[in-house]
């Protein structure tokens, strides 16, 4: 019997390794999960051509920016299934306004977002085409050691919609003197990037690493009493899957794509913008134990939905549903 050559999958990704953000971690990752049956390949752009066979399914990651990759694919192979993964700011600001992103919703045969609040943004004719997976990290070990600071890491590179001046200004206002505030990521924006040096330069419990590698960066985090993102808008947050499978606890802006990592009834929100009530928070999580039990024990009951067995078999079971895989398997293989 002719042996049937695995189907090829390419995940478009409009941030490629240099970039270590979300959306290019999303795609690594899944290239991994899928090349267990699959051939996987990872391009900013597809288009038509003759030199490079063309895939069985496209997978897209972010509406606008993938909008182009998605639009010729079906445009060359109307037939072949095509996902969407709403990663962001496409899914609470682009598709609200923006045609190539709205034409991007249209044109999938599914959609993927990363948390469930997510679906309250999709218009209600394509919601039944929307699938919800979690991503994952592999867990670590919490820190156990005893800890002379402390440390509250914010991590992601620093652009608006991550609103990492909020977590500056917050660095002056906090009040508990055991607190040191760690920020790790690379200044998108220059002006941003000034104003973390002279906020390092004036508040001396805060500090700016710059970009670390994504190891690096989550063994640092391990070690911390807390991890906090201010961000405006979050499709569903890495970082905070990462706090949550290394036993940290979490300080988030009060946003929808944050309740649906995190839960509605999670107890460490703050309004978003507010650098004083994330101060508070802050001081709170230190001088008062049982707080802080409290969110290490809200986010451990979150951990499962962040497990990587977990998200590979939901993404095996949507390209499976979409008829491309003839077996169920084993899936998760390790890292």
């Amino acid at each position: 019997m002719q042996k049937t050559e695995r189907p090829l999958v390419c995940i478009v990704s409009p941030a490629m390794a240099a970039a270590n953000n979300g959306n290019w971690q999303t795609a690594a990752r899944w290239a991994r999960f899928l090349r267990t049956r699959c051939r996987v390949m990872i391009a900013q752009q597809w288009r038509p051509d003759a030199a490079m066979p063309a895939p069985d399914l496209l997978i897209a990651l972010h509406a606008r920016r993938s909008a182009d990759s998605l639009a010729a694919f079906r445009a060359a192979h109307p037939d072949r299934p095509t996902v969407l993964v709403l990663t962001g700011t496409d899914l609470y600001r682009d598709i609200h306004d923006d045609i190539t992103a709205q034409a991007s919703l249209r044109a999938a045969t599914a959609l993927v977002l990363l948390q469930d609040a997510g679906i309250a943004e999709l218009p209600p004719d394509v919601r039944a085409r929307a699938h919800v997976i979690y991503q994952s990290a592999p867990s670590l070990q919490p820190w156990t050691a005893p800890r002379r600071h402390a440390e509250i890491a914010m991590i992601g590179h620093l652009r608006d919609e991550k609103d990492p001046a909020t977590f500056m200004r917050a660095g002056a206002l906090v009040q508990a003197p055991r607190a040191r505030l760690l920020h790790i990521g690379g200044a998108l924006d220059a002006a941003l990037g000034e104003l973390a040096l002279a906020t390092q330069a004036q508040t001396p419990r805060y500090r700016w690493l710059g970009a670390l590698p994504r190891a690096q960066a989550r063994q640092r985090l391990r070690r911390c009493h807390a991890m906090a993102i201010c961000s405006r808008m979050e499709g569903g947050a890495n970082v905070i899957i990462e706090a949550v499978t290394s036993g940290v606890p979490v300080l988030a802006s009060d946003i929808s794509g944050n309740h649906g990592m995190l839960g509605d009834d999670y107890a460490g929100y703050f309004p978003p913008g507010d650098a004083t009530a994330l101060a508070r928070l802050i001081d709170r999580s230190i001088a008062d134990p049982a707080f802080h039990a409290t969110l290490r024990a809200q986010c451990a009951a979150r951990a499962p939905l962040f497990a990587p067995g977990t998200e590979q078999a939901a993404l095996l079971d949507l390209v499976d549903n979409l008829g491309l895989l003839p077996r169920k398997a084993t899936y998760y293989h390790g890292n």
